[in-house]
């Protein structure tokens, strides 16, 4: 299986090394979306969707105003997923399937580009979305990103062990080696994307952790300023302290044998997108 790298949406906070750790506070820090398009023998199966199109055109409308306040996304219509795959020389009809980890605006987004796709998620997740339990679920999600009705396929977190995570399950009419890992906190159905690319495992973690160095075996660290979002935007704060631990006991004793990323840590992003290119 051949896998593609893609950053779907880049942000450009304030705050410097208090979030993405690098020199320098008086300076916009960066993040980005990162996104995986993976070609099968079925067709194209994109994991994450960044932003969408729409968020190139009106970020406020798309992406809500206060959200663009403090992230500053990138209004740049190459970076949009269906705008990378044609790129690529794809046919985004071609993507058959999307497959996400939750449905926070940065995630799926550009959902409406493929409106044909089959969506894979969670149950736990699409419940958060249409029953929010309280007045941060319903405010996390922008219901105007889902008004085209996009053709859900969810799952109980129900399955069998992998790598020491329980209930990971395959997908209806995807390969077995596309999984779903059940890592709830940052919302209720959070999950994981596990794949095999036939020389080593990927997990595409989400946000489940934020900073690379969160998942550091020997000194886990994570610049203050993003520790405090995090801890912000979380849903079930114990489950996702769990899955901090338990992300970094998989690096620790199957690291060379599964690659984990987070959704937004440009470092990871761009050792494993360079690593796809050699």
């Amino acid at each position: 299986m051949r896998v593609h790298h893609l950053n779907c949406g880049t942000m450009r906070p304030l705050g410097g090394k208090l979030v993405d750790g690098r020199p320098g506070l008086f300076r916009r820090a960066t993040m980005v979306c990162h996104c995986l398009l993976l070609e099968t023998d079925t067709g194209l199966v994109l994991v994450e969707t960044g932003m969408g199109t729409p968020a190139a055109v009106d970020r406020n409308a798309w992406l809500g105003a206060g959200f663009v306040r403090q992230s500053n996304p990138i209004a740049d219509p190459a970076q949009t997923a269906i705008a990378q795959i044609r790129a690529l020389g794809f046919d985004p009809a071609d993507v058959r399937d999307i497959v996400l980890t939750h449905l926070d605006l940065d995630h799926a987004g550009g959902l409406i580009d493929f409106p044909w796709a089959r969506v894979h998620v969670y149950a736990e997740e699409l419940r958060a979305f249409t029953e929010p339990r309280d007045a941060a679920e319903r405010g996390r999600y922008r219901r105007i990103q889902f008004a085209h009705g996009p053709q859900w396929t969810s799952y109980a977190d129900t399955g069998e062990p992998w790598f020491g995570f329980g209930a990971v399950r395959q997908l209806d009419g995807l390969p077995p080696e596309i999984l779903l890992v059940p890592l709830a906190g940052h919302t209720r159905g959070h999950a994981g994307v596990a794949v095999d690319t036939g020389s080593g495992w990927l997990l595409n973690a989400g946000d489940s952790y934020f900073f690379h160095g969160q998942v550091d075996p020997a000194a886990p660290h994570c610049p203050p300023g993003l520790k405090w979002f995090e801890g912000r935007v979380e849903t079930v704060k114990r489950a996702r302290l769990d899955n901090h631990r338990r992300v970094r006991e998989l690096v620790q004793e199957h690291g060379d044998e599964v690659s984990v990323f987070a959704a937004h840590d440009e470092t990871e992003f761009r050792r494993l997108s360079s690593r796809s290119r050699v």
